[in-house]
């Protein structure tokens, strides 16, 4: 005999997955298994799942006549992820099942905890299943995140020429790779050697057998040479040489006549296609090698009368954030002048920190192409895949912060060409008292004897940083360089929201009541401040709901909703309720009022809803009547009866039905007193003794059914609540004559959650000053206290202040608008506009040696602009061709003249000055500069 299953309801389903949910991720560590489900799917299922709440809403819409609502959603078929995959699976089983190389997490799938797709497919079955694993990523191999792609690799056997496909993990390790290889191809494993096989060329043996792939700059879709060694060969592994011929002197490696089909890209096409990634890469070899640099390198970077520098990127697909970076740097002039010359013998291919020269040869070859004469776009797979592999942060193809690539490509390429080979040791010393002169000269001194190269003649300044002990005033110096200044925008870290407070048993009037909350903060923090500034006792709670026409639109019952999601138009009511309800159902009344035909009769047409829905929970130990509810609608009602109306016909109820209705309306734990006397004038002639039934209001409840029922007959008849929904819909008709005995005016406008007066308009148009952030960057404060500095009088750490200082600035000055800010659970980005000068950048009054009386006049050139929101956005660069005079928008492969006026705005995000040449000299004290206005930026180290 076969169980029958308890059959499960979209509320429960929805209350299980949550709570399952919640549990999950807050446990979730390293080998934790996700599994991905398609988004199409999951949307279905929360539709089903949140149908009550959709339905009451609905129903709250309807005329003078209930029809019925709308039909009840049917639950989702099973779990249906083939739009996530490719239809054609590989003839190769080792390769598993392959996911399309395109889909974003939130747009094409979600990512679910192992014990959520549990249930769901215990519920929902279907498939493909697919599961991926929780690994440590991120610089510091701290951070967890889900494998979504794990590495695709293209196995070449040697010397029988077979070839075959993998994934596997970029945590697996080298020693688990070999061991894979010998089972596809069926080897035995000590005649077995693998090699890293990046462009078909033998980079590094992989005899490293406890490393990880992912240490090993293994990429995606990167080929793996597999070689066999003779037969005959007693030495296994070890006998094979670094030139590919074993120790019996036969040769073992059989290079491939084949195409190549891959080059490290990441990208998936079908079978048979290739790519011109090996034709553009050996193109780059051919012209690194054959001397082709000489015909650049007496062409300077003059662009008058030519097309040259206007040549765009493609996109190869979310890369327009290194399309932007790349070409500000391209059309830097020092960089477009070096890199056009013979710079290879500058190359260090010794430096640990570097990438062998790799890296400046391949944007080298990069921004030659760019400089060539013709407008054909580039594709940059070549750098792509450079770029991928000493920076294992920017492969694949998502959307990175083109700020960040630009850091690593100014340190790396500094590592690359640094003309020091042997970096001699150096300690520092305190400035003890020394003038400010002579030891920023020592601390430079001993940077250049470490750091020598075009990235720092050109980039690279100095500032002072002077901690001050809070105790002993003791005063460190100290003088460090920079590459770039980080300066953050000043942008109003609070909110200020206005919500309007109901009581659920009529014991007080409505009342707005705003707060302040953090601006990018949760439901949670708008319902703790909402409840301290009403004074909400220790047995109430508050339930945030969104009001939209008049309907009750959501519940924000979620604590961690994002207050960001809460427009400044929207209007939000929050219903004072019991802390501890049990059993119960919440009645939502509807206000409805006539509606009048234009014309001469002004006959009624119909009912329209009004005013702000009211909440009151109710108990439903025991059955409910009409009469009850007529009771608790009194009861919320109360506090607007008008007292200037005494004759309105009171009828008292029994001693029974008050304290029915006493119970109803509350659990135990009494939301508030239940009496309904207080100070207010209009409740003098109420008595405070019992609840009383004031002439019977014209109700209607929507039943289970969807029907009509009116409320005003048969006040002891039973009322049928639907077991599907946790609210009980009432409709109150509000009559003319019914107004007149109420004072609805409390709940007939609902302020707006921000309301914007002229003043504040004025001020939030007021632009941010460029100068306004560099002097909060300079400004004192103190440290952080997780950066608390260690006092070498007091012995002991100290929350020091700490005051910065330029006091050298580079040739071409690069700043940072902080626009992104993170944290552990979200993202943001702010989109103020800064007005930031295209000449006449003047920092002159902003150096601090004062021994240095040149002008420090600069002028923008460039900008990397990022539009939209985090992750989704899309980066763009203006910039300035010097010798034309002319500025271009460069959107990817697409370029265009802009006007100077257009290159300002609230998009910009990396902005490159170049020194003004000036014979100009004066007294640093006679610089002035405008600060009116300015605003005061705090800057987190």
């Amino acid at each position: 005999m076969t169980e029958v299953k308890k059959e499960v309801t979209p509320e429960e389903e929805k209350l299980t997955i949550r709570d399952i949910s919640i549990a999950a991720e807050a446990q979730t560590k390293q080998d934790d298994i996700f599994y991905l489900i398609t988004q199409r799917w999951w949307q279905e299922w929360l539709e089903y799942v949140n149908q009550n709440q959709a339905n009451t809403l609905n129903d709250g819409s309807t005329s003078e006549h209930c029809t019925g609502g709308s039909s009840a959603l049917k639950r989702p078929s099973s779990i249906d992820n083939s739009d996530l995959i490719y239809e054609a699976t590989s003839r190769d089983s080792s390769a598993g099942i392959d996911l399309h190389d395109t889909l974003v997490e939130g747009t094409d799938y979600i990512l679910l905890p192992q014990e959520v797709w549990n249930q769901l497919y215990e519920w929902y079955r279907g498939g493909p299943i697919l599961p991926r694993k929780v690994i440590n990523s991120g610089l510091s191999q701290t951070e967890l995140a889900v494998e979504v792609y794990p590495l695709r690799l293209q196995l070449h056997l040697m010397p029988k020429d077979e070839r075959s496909t993998i994934r596997i993990s970029k945590k697996e390790t080298i020693r688990q790779l070999h061991k894979k290889a010998c089972e596809i191809f069926s080897l035995i494993p000590e005649l077995v050697c693998i090699w890293d096989y990046f462009n078909h060329q033998k980079h590094a043996l992989m005899n490293d057998m406890d490393k990880t792939l992912d240490d090993a700059n293994i990429q995606m879709d990167q080929d793996i040479l597999v070689e066999v060694a003779n037969g005959n060969s007693a030495g296994g592994v070890n006998s094979f040489h670094e030139n590919g011929t074993a120790d019996n002197g036969t040769v073992a490696l059989v290079k491939p006549s084949q195409p190549n089909f891959s080059n490290a890209e990441g990208l998936s096409l079908s079978k048979g296609s290739t790519r011109n990634g090996t034709a553009e890469l050996s193109q780059s070899q051919q012209l690194a090698s054959s001397g082709t640099d000489k015909t650049y390198g007496s062409s300077g970077v003059s662009t008058r009368g030519s097309a040259c520098g206007l040549t765009g990127l493609l996109n190869l697909g979310n890369t327009c954030f290194m399309n932007s970076a790349i070409q500000c740097l391209v059309h830097t002039p020092e960089f477009a002048r070096y890199f056009r010359e013979d710079y290879y013998q500058e190359i260090n291919r010794q430096n640990p920190l570097g990438m062998v020269g790799e890296l400046a040869l391949a944007f080298g070859d990069l921004l030659r192409k760019l400089w060539a004469p013709g407008r054909t776009p580039v594709a940059p797979r070549p750098f792509k895949a450079k770029l991928a592999r000493f920076a294992p942060q920017f492969s694949g193809y998502n959307q990175h912060d083109s700020q960040e690539l630009l850091a690593f490509l100014l340190d790396g390429l500094h590592e690359d060409l640094n003309r020091v080979k042997h970096k001699p040791y150096i300690k520092s010393k305190d400035a003890d008292g020394r003038p400010d002169e002579e030891v920023a000269d020592e601390y430079w001194a001993n940077h250049i004897a470490r750091n020598d190269s075009i990235i720092v003649d050109v980039c690279q300044g100095q500032y002072k940083s002077t901690l001050v002990c809070p105790v002993c005033n003791k005063v460190s110096v100290t003088f460090d360089p920079f590459m770039y200044l980080s300066l953050p925008l000043q942008s109003a870290t609070t909110r200020s929201m206005t919500v309007t407070i109901f009581t659920c048993d009529g014991s007080a009037l409505p009342a707005a009541c705003t707060v302040t909350v953090p601006k990018q903060g949760r439901c949670r923090d708008l319902i703790q401040a909402l409840g301290n500034s009403c004074s909400l006792k220790q047995n109430e709670k508050l339930m945030l709901a969104e009001i939209r026409g008049h309907l009750i639109h959501r519940f924000l019952e979620d604590p961690l909703i994002s207050l960001s999601s809460i427009k400044d138009d929207d209007h939000l009511a929050a219903y004072k309720i019991p802390k501890s309800i049990k059993n119960s159902k919440f009645l939502q009344l509807i206000h409805r009022r006539e509606e009048r035909e234009i014309g001469i009769s002004q006959s009624i047409v119909g009912w329209k809803p009004y005013g702000t829905p009211l909440v009151s929970p109710i108990c439903c130990d025991d059955v409910i009547t009409r009469g009850d509810i007529q009771l608790i609608v009194h009861r919320m009602l109360s506090p607007m009866l008008r007292t200037e109306n005494p004759g309105f016909n009171c009828v008292s109820r029994s001693k029974t039905a008050a304290a029915n209705a006493s119970r109803l309306a509350a659990s135990s734990e009494a939301c508030v007193d239940s009496s309904l006397a207080n100070d207010d004038p209009r409740q003098k002639n109420v008595p405070s003794s019992k609840l009383v039934n004031l002439e019977k209001l014209p109700l209607q409840l929507v039943d289970e059914n969807n029907a009509c029922i009116d409320l005003t007959v048969g006040e002891d008849k039973s009322v049928k609540l639907s077991s599907l929904s946790v609210s009980i819909l009432v409709f109150a008709d509000w009559s003319q004559k019914l107004l007149e005995n109420y004072d609805t005016r409390y709940i007939e406008n609902l302020p707006e959650v921000t309301k914007y007066g002229p003043a504040t308009k004025k001020a939030r148009t007021e632009p941010l000053s460029l100068y306004s952030c560099l002097e909060a960057f300079l400004r004192e404060e103190p440290l952080v206290p997780e950066d608390m500095w260690y006092c070498p009088t007091c012995k002991e750490r100290r929350q020091a202040s700490k005051k910065l200082d330029l006091w050298r600035l580079p040739e071409v000055l690069v700043i940072h608008l902080k626009r992104f800010s993170y944290s552990r659970s979200m993202k943001h980005k702010l989109e103020t506009f800064v007005n930031f000068p295209i000449h006449d950048f003047d920092l002159t009054k902003y150096v601090a040696n004062k021994n240095n009386s040149r002008r420090q006049l600069y002028e923008l050139y460039a900008l990397t602009n990022h539009y939209g929101g985090m992750g989704s956005g899309h980066y763009t660069a203006h910039i300035k061709l010097l010798d034309e005079n002319r500025w271009y928008n460069f959107d990817d492969s697409h370029i265009s003249p802009i006007n100077e006026e257009d290159v300002k705005s609230a998009a910009a995000y990396v902005l490159f000055y170049r020194r003004v040449k000036t014979d100009h000299h004066h007294s640093v004290s006679n610089g002035t500069v405008s600060s009116a206005g300015q605003q005061s930026i705090s800057l987190r180290k």
